[in-house]
């Protein structure tokens, strides 16, 4: 593992700690009505998962140097609708799976129904954050980041990545299709987690972020040729998911495409783009290079 240091680890761990907390007061409590939804929001969002999103909006916040505290109310909505996808992800209809950061999937510890709910409730929610009032005293920046969530969410992102992805099993996809159907699927999210962080400062310049949209690009795909690769070689114990279920499914991936070393060949190729992108904030993009570094070579 490249540049991964122990300052970086502590970071990560301190902003980990800053979305957990933060996710845990803003969910419902579970005690109030509907109680059974709200312990199964609860349980779908907290205590699991890397947080790379929040923690990309996080870096990204930190380079225009934004306040942690609007930055962290992006952060909560960019995780609850990655959660919300996951959560859809895994039932019956779609990914039909049985395990989730390590425990049952929400529809198997609740229902189909109530995962459905979940869901939708996390989707709302993150949209009821980031459209508070009081959220950003920058109207045209807080509409600019509704849009470009929603836009990630939508049929011209995250939710049309699933639809092509359903539609390809059994296929052999060209790389270019693979690359256009995980920059809807993973990459959209992950672009938006970046630029929202990014608008959370004063005062961000066209250019930089047309640079960040670059990187965020080229990190977004990496990370999913990193997951094709794990999905291969890693155990489910160390994913706390299926592992294998990607050939099993006879899912289209960059392995099954060009194997497992050409893949990640190509990671590090697209890890080295994505770093290059970001020559011009100099060590102000610390943060971002190191979240780079730790998404192409981390092994869960």
């Amino acid at each position: 593992m490249q540049k991964i240091t122990t300052d970086f680890l502590d970071w990560v761990k301190s902003h980990q700690d800053n979305i957990e907390t933060r996710l845990a007061e803003l969910l419902p409590a579970e005690n109030v009505a509907p109680e059974k939804l709200h312990s199964a929001m609860r349980y779908a969002v907290l205590g699991g998962g890397k947080r790379v999103r929040p923690l990309l909006a996080f870096a990204a916040g930190e380079l225009v140097n934004a306040k942690l505290e609007q930055v962290a109310y992006a952060a909560a909505a960019v995780e609850l609708i990655h959660v919300y996808s996951l959560v859809h992800d895994d039932l019956p209809c779609m990914d039909d799976d049985i395990l989730r950061r390590g425990k049952p999937t929400c529809y198997v510890k609740y229902d189909e129904a109530t995962a459905l709910l979940v869901g939708d409730s996390l989707q709302s929610l993150a949209f009821q954050l980031i459209s508070q009032p009081q959220f950003l005293r920058n109207a045209t920046a807080q509409l600019q980041m509704v849009n470009l969530l929603a836009s990630a969410s939508g049929s011209y992102g995250m939710a049309g990545g699933q639809d092509i992805d359903l539609a390809s099993v059994g296929k052999t996809l060209s790389r270019s299709e693979l690359e256009s159907m995980h920059s809807f699927k993973t990459g959209a999210l992950i672009k938006a987690a970046i630029l929202m962080g990014a608008y959370c400062g004063d005062h961000v310049e066209k250019t930089h972020l047309i640079q960040l949209g670059v990187f965020a690009d080229r990190i977004g795909l990496t990370f999913q040729v990193v997951d094709d690769v794990l999905d291969a070689e890693a155990t489910t114990e160390k994913l706390g998911k299926t592992a294998g279920k990607d050939a099993q499914n006879n899912k289209p991936t960059y392995v099954s495409l060009m194997g497992v070393g050409a893949a990640k060949e190509f990671a590090k190729k697209l890890h080295s783009e994505a770093t290059q992108a970001l020559q011009q904030f100099g060590e102000q993009a610390l943060r971002l290079r190191q979240i780079a570094d730790f998404i192409v070579y981390r092994d869960s």
